[in-house]
């Protein structure tokens, strides 16, 4: 009874200046037991600093907690910041590919490439397995060089295929792969993320720049993960077939359909 007295007598209110609550005991310090005087005066002063610990941690919470930033500061800066003017449409901005954008440019495997873009339109990230990055100078398969993407009007990308995945001739044109109807076979499921019905081709076209030859494709595509409404143009030049894609989707197409029809007849290798 003496020894209990006298426990009760070491327990004093000590305001702890950390922690919110005025004193601090935590559960595995109840502990009643019958110890000396010394004993129990060494349980409260461990007491004391455990709970100083946790009064730290408390106070740490809020950090570790804190939630991600805002999605407008994850996003990519407008083009319109960077890019110069576009010297045919005051109204775009013109971006030309160099080797400090892609892999397949450092390494010699694409040939550069521009295209026009509106200024409200952001760069987007490319996974390194999707860029080629780990493949380069010889990837077996297609790659993404670049997107760019509004969330108002669409997105568009540059997709890159080795030569050899369609011919076995070196330094081929778009014209000694086949038609254009042959070639979107081969690169269509490149265009809408999935797959590409023959149905869903709307219209096809050929366009001579120089000696470059382009093919250009209008497709609906309803079931696409890039977007129900793809315009697509390809070429060949080196040891690369290089695809442009311009997407949108139902709620996007009415508004967008002539900016991306002009961001496309820009694309130019």
């Amino acid at each position: 009874m003496a020894a209990i007295s006298s426990l009760t007598t070491t327990i004093s209110y000590t305001p702890n200046p950390i922690s919110k609550f005025p004193f601090s005991i935590s559960n595995s310090s109840l502990k009643f037991s019958l110890k000396t005087h010394q004993d129990s005066n060494l349980q409260l002063t461990n007491l004391s600093r455990r709970e100083l610990l946790n009064g730290s941690s408390l106070a740490l919470l809020p950090l570790a907690i804190s939630p991600p930033p805002p999605p407008s500061m994850a996003k990519e800066i407008e083009v319109g910041s960077y890019l110069p003017q576009s010297p045919t449409d005051p109204s775009f901005v013109l971006f030309t590919a160099t080797p400090k954008d892609t892999p397949a440019l450092r390494a010699g495997n694409v040939q550069p490439y521009k295209f026009i873009l509106p200024p409200t339109w952001k760069q987007l990230r490319i996974a390194n397995i999707l860029s080629g990055n780990y493949c380069q100078p010889k990837c077996a398969e297609p790659w993404i060089e670049v997107k760019f993407e509004d969330e108002k009007q669409g997105k568009v990308q540059v997709v890159a295929s080795p030569l050899i995945r369609l011919t076995n001739k070196p330094k081929a044109t778009i014209e000694d792969i086949g038609s254009p109807e042959k070639v979107i076979a081969s690169l269509g499921p490149f265009v809408t993320g999935n797959t590409l019905d023959p149905d869903e081709l709307v219209k096809t076209s050929i366009e001579k720049r120089g000696d470059q030859t382009y093919y250009k494709y209008v497709l609906e595509t309803p079931y696409a993960l890039t977007g129900s409404h793809n315009l697509a143009k390809a070429t060949a030049k080196g040891n690369t077939v290089v695809l442009f894609v311009a997407s949108a989707n139902d709620k996007q197409w009415p508004s967008s359909q002539k900016t991306l029809q002009a961001i496309l007849d820009s694309f130019e290798v």
